[in-house]
């Protein structure tokens, strides 16, 4: 499988490079031992909704996972406008800033605070066609728990879990795959958070420790609620999935889409999707 790379930026080491830079050697602590963390933010549009927010946490990912934030929300920000110019300006885009740790501590397989690097990467990332939208299913994998992973930051080192869950889906015929928690619970998508509407209310899983809160989420709650739409966050199982009137994801990379297939179940995207859908746009935009 060969790979071309879109159109890529990295501010490393004070400057911008261009195209897949690397940043990192054979020994570096994150190339072995999984120390890194990142967020991803958007450019879609001519508009990057809660940058600050996504910068915010990816330096409370460092603090999560040991690393030291050495680069503020500010001069995140200021950076990713400067990287935007380097790029059409209605470019779909994927902001992404990093933290990793170059050394290991005294323990060897634990990570030096003290050797934070850090770079930012803005590429060209089409945004999805959602029209169609996903078909998904029910892995035989689970995510873990704060006591058993680094659940509260966005590390490099959770996403094997994620991948492995969806090309087992994709294997089955799925786009994407719903994982539960340990207590059977249903926590999140493999890439995105989940929601289901039953009778015009929506319905998604309280944050318990097993899966990040995402910013989309959090922002579309919030303006599902101010518009009138009940929202609730409490546990949810599977058969809730099954039997809803509708179910929707939301993150980072596709902002809000459809889900239309659940297992062999046909779904239409409904009103409280479209609703979702719509106020985001309209809040990214305003």
């Amino acid at each position: 499988m060969s790979h071309h790379w879109t159109q890529t930026w990295t501010f490393f080491e004070g400057q911008w490079h261009e195209g897949n830079l690397p940043i990192m050697g054979v020994r570096t602590h994150a190339a072995w031992l999984g120390s890194s963390v990142f967020d991803g933010a958007r450019a879609f549009e001519g508009v990057t909704p809660d940058l600050e927010l996504h910068c915010a946490r990816v330096n409370c990912s460092a603090v999560a996972m040991g690393l030291k934030p050495v680069v503020s929300i500010g001069k995140w920000v200021e950076l990713t406008h400067q990287g935007l110019k380097r790029f059409a300006p209605d470019a779909a885009l994927y902001i992404r800033p990093m933290y990793w740790a170059e050394f290991p501590g005294p323990r060897t397989v634990d990570a030096d605070p003290e050797s934070t690097r850090w770079c930012l990467t803005i590429f060209e990332a089409g945004m999805p066609d959602t029209a169609r939208g996903l078909a998904v299913t029910l892995s035989p994998f689970r995510r873990p728990s704060i006591e058993c992973a680094v659940t509260d930051a966005k590390a490099g080192a959770l996403y094997p879990n994620g991948s492995r869950a969806l090309a087992e889906a994709y294997k089955r015929g799925f786009d994407n795959a719903v994982l539960c928690d340990m207590l059977g619970n249903v926590a999140e998508l493999a890439t995105a958070n989940i929601f289901l509407a039953k009778d015009g209310v929506a319905f998604t899983p309280a944050p318990n420790g097993t899966f990040l809160s995402g910013i989309t989420r959090t922002r579309a709650i919030g303006l599902l609620r101010e518009a009138g739409v009940e929202v609730v966050e409490t546990a949810l199982r599977w058969d809730d999935f099954k039997s809803a009137d509708e179910v929707f994801t939301t993150g980072n990379y596709s902002k809000v889409a459809p889900i239309t297939r659940v297992e062999e179940r046909e779904l239409q995207p409904g009103p409280v999707f479209r609703k979702a859908r719509k106020l985001y746009w309209d809040f990214a935009h305003g």
